[in-house]
């Protein structure tokens, strides 16, 4: 596929995208909010400090950004950060993490991959680089860089197997794309080669920032709290759940035998439009849940009756991690690629996956051999090893130790990438 047509392909969906934010704002309102940002027309002002651009796609995304922002922000006093997301989700995650940086830290949508709505946006800010997290390519976004001389990094960069296949067949769209990346900065060896073959010029072998991520105090105070819910009760965290998982959980939740005194089932699925639906799944199995929004600090939980907890919170992911004794990650039941397993195993938990991880797939084949995840084939397999996690203090503080050691193994990514970024930043 040709740029032009690519182009073309998003003029013409424009008015379908639009109509499909508004749909998506019956359930989150937030997308019914700063339309005219993802039409090329910030609402942030310029300004004339320096301006270091950011694109973090989403909460996964922003929060895995958090170490390099602030690294960013103490590299260059001078500087401001112009942070972009594409999700309401995403931009509340990035003001809870650096809303107390004030005017450093400023926020707004990506506008959509259209040239025009590019090169309004390039003109408003002219930031001094772009850096991409993850997985973001946009073509026209960087062609406008190229042509406004603005380099381009790729950072915490990862393309799997499928999304390989998935570029090669765009053709010289995202060949030429490639190639126009001033710079990536690739998460494993694996990721590395997949990348050179696309045809990027300098990609260099960093390691993950998200081992980086430090657990904030706040969340390690909040998390104690939760605990203090629950009491002695063991607890099965399964984190980032996605659609049709939670289903198989519950069902296998049910069908296992003896479990230990009180065992609490903590579900907290990943995309907050899905908050009610889960709650209807868990009322409709029998089972009495509890949601985390309706805790009170100071009042009655009413957790001693509850057999699930739903966390329909934001931004409590560590909290979570550290209420609980053992963790499952989401996405990894159903050919979804898996999330995260970084924070929970930062934080000392036994992480417990499903078979289908291919999003980070090295990560999580390390954290198997070290011995901090154990991998099951289904949800029968991964509720029997949680409930035995639950009864064998030994077994958890033995991955919970083998977990701390392989996060710890990991750190320094940022400092990598902030050294390759130094040469783009003039």
């Amino acid at each position: 596929m040709s740029r032009w047509l690519y182009s073309l392909a998003w003029w013409l969906a424009l008015p379908l995208v639009l109509g499909r934010l508004w749909w998506r704002g019956r359930k989150e309102p937030g997308y019914r909010a700063h339309w005219a940002e993802r039409l090329g027309f910030p609402h942030a002002a310029p300004s004339a400090r320096p301006t270091l651009w950011v694109h973090a796609v989403s909460v996964g995304e922003t929060r895995a950004a958090e170490p390099l922002v602030e690294a960013l922000l103490a590299a260059y006093p001078d500087s401001r950060i112009l942070l972009t997301h594409m999700t309401p989700t995403g931009r509340a995650t990035g003001q809870s993490l650096f809303g107390h940086h004030g005017e450093r830290v400023v926020q707004s949508y990506l506008p959509y991959d259209t040239g025009f709505m590019v090169g309004r946006f390039l003109r408003r800010f002219t930031p001094r680089v772009c850096i991409l997290m993850e997985t973001e390519v946009w073509p026209n976004l960087i062609a406008g860089c190229a042509r406004a001389g603005v380099p381009v990094a790729l950072v915490n960069a990862r393309l799997s197997e499928r999304s390989l296949r998935r570029g090669q067949k765009m053709g010289a769209l995202m060949t030429d794309a490639a190639q126009a990346i001033t710079l990536v900065a690739a998460q494993t060896g694996a990721d590395e080669a997949r990348i050179r073959s696309l045809g990027a010029p300098q990609v260099e072998l960093t390691g993950s920032i998200k081992f980086d991520v430090v657990p904030p105090q706040a969340a390690l105070e909040k998390g104690a709290w939760l605990r203090a819910q629950f009491g002695a009760r063991p607890v099965f965290l399964c984190a980032s759940t996605r659609e049709g998982e939670e289903a198989l959980i519950l069902d296998a939740w049910l069908r296992a035998g003896d479990k230990p005194a009180g065992a609490l089932l903590a579900i907290v699925p990943r995309h907050p439009q899905r908050f009610d639906e889960v709650e209807k799944l868990i009322a409709a199995r029998g089972l009495r849940v509890q949601r985390r929004s309706r805790l009170k600090e100071g009042m009655d939980s009413g957790m001693g009756q509850a057999g699930v907890l739903l966390g329909d919170s934001m931004g409590e992911m560590f909290a979570y991690y550290a209420a609980c004794d053992c963790a499952f990650i989401g996405g990894s039941l159903m050919p979804l690629g898996g999330q995260n397993l970084i924070e929970a195993c930062a934080l000392g938990k036994p992480v417990l996956v499903g078979e289908h991880t291919f999003n980070f797939a090295q990560a999580t084949e390390e954290a198997v051999q070290d011995g901090a995840a154990l991998r099951l084939a289904d949800a029968d397999a991964l509720v029997a090893a949680a409930l035995r996690l639950l009864e064998d203090d030994a077994a958890r503080a033995g991955m919970g130790a083998h977990a701390l050691a392989f996060a710890g193994r990991h750190r320094g990514a940022t400092l990598r990438t902030v050294e390759l970024l130094r040469r783009l930043i003039r």
